[in-house]
């Protein structure tokens, strides 16, 4: 028997024993590229978390602090020397029998009815001109253009001419309702009494309204003209249509539109701070307007922050709520 000597070719077959495998020492080198690839948008994002963190979360934090503090204007140079007072701040502001707790009872109350009418309207003015802009004529573009100039002008500027329109003696809303159509007995007063109400709701609604007519048009652009056309042949009338098509095809859209407002609305500052200054009437005292005048007027930072922690934990469970709600009814629909 003879044996056939190993030739060069197969030797070199042979799987080499030393240093890995390119293969091999390439997948290594891949992964701290993937970690690199995956950690690239929570590095983009850090800058955007750290300016949150410096404007929103630290003045919380800080707020939620002073409100366990007897801090008043004795200890502005160095808050962090106030003595604690721990829950004494907030029994003062839920104390109704009192009369700073009381003063906070009557502008919560306010606030609500106030936000309850204001965003109620916004929403049906809001709603009822984007289904009217839904249909093709002349001149829509310019009228939609139109609608969101409201939304757009500066709040500071709209207000301030918002002011000059309700002015007693030359005001162009005495003039039109009392000169003109003779609405009115006399020149009523809007800047004062209980007129304020009406007119900060006024102000409120004008310039909230097309947001919500923004968010609405964006919302019916997504449902399809054929369930309108197959309602229309089966002789469904327009308010059939809205009811059975619009409005449910719209809901999340709305419950998400209702819920911004109703924040919006409910911690507006700027808009009855430029109408009435620091002293709103009674009858337009919102809350936040009466929280920065319990902080800044009366120089009590402890019972205004105190107003500002429950306000802020009235928002949180309302919220809470309203998803909750609004979660079990989208799932009870889609069932």
């Amino acid at each position: 028997m003879t044996t056939t000597p190993t030739t060069t070719v197969e030797r070199s077959a042979e799987p080499a024993v030393g240093p890995k495998s390119p293969k091999a020492a390439g997948g290594r080198a891949r992964r701290p590229g993937r970690i690199r690839r995956f950690g690239l948008p929570y590095l983009l994002l850090l800058p955007a978390l750290v300016l949150e963190l410096l404007v929103h979360l630290v003045p919380m934090a800080m707020g939620i602090l002073m409100s366990f503090k007897q801090l008043t204007r004795l200890f502005l140079r160095d808050w962090t020397t106030a003595p604690w007072s721990g829950l004494d701040n907030f029994k003062v502001a839920v104390d109704f029998d009192g009369a700073i707790g009381e003063a906070l009872l009557k502008s919560f109350v306010t606030t609500c009815l106030f936000t309850v009418a204001s965003v109620a309207l916004c929403w049906v003015i809001g709603t009822a001109a984007a289904v009217f802009m839904q249909e093709s004529f002349k001149g829509r573009g310019l009228l939609r253009a139109l609608f969101l100039v409201p939304y757009a002008l500066p709040v500071y500027a709209a207000v301030i001419t918002w002011v000059f329109l309700f002015q007693h003696d030359n005001g162009l809303v005495n003039h039109v309702l009392h000169d003109q159509l003779g609405l009115t007995d006399k020149p009523s007063f809007w800047l004062i009494g209980d007129n304020s109400f009406f007119a900060l709701l006024t102000v409120s609604v004008w310039k909230g309204w097309p947001f919500a007519f923004l968010i609405v048009m964006a919302g019916l652009q997504n449902i399809s003209k054929d369930l309108y056309e197959a309602a229309a042949l089966d002789g469904a009338g327009l308010w059939q249509q809205l009811r059975r098509i619009t409005l449910p095809s719209l809901r999340p859209v709305n419950q998400v539109l209702v819920l911004v407002l109703f924040l919006w609305t409910f911690n507006d500052f700027n808009t009855p701070y430029v109408m009435f200054g620091k002293a709103a009437p009674e009858a337009a005292d919102l809350i936040s307007v009466h929280i920065y005048q319990a902080s800044f007027v009366t120089w009590d930072f402890g019972t205004g922050s105190a107003m500002s922690v429950l306000l802020l934990l009235f928002l949180l469970v309302v919220t809470g709520v309203y998803l909750v709600l609004t979660s079990r009814g989208r799932k009870t629909a889609d069932v």
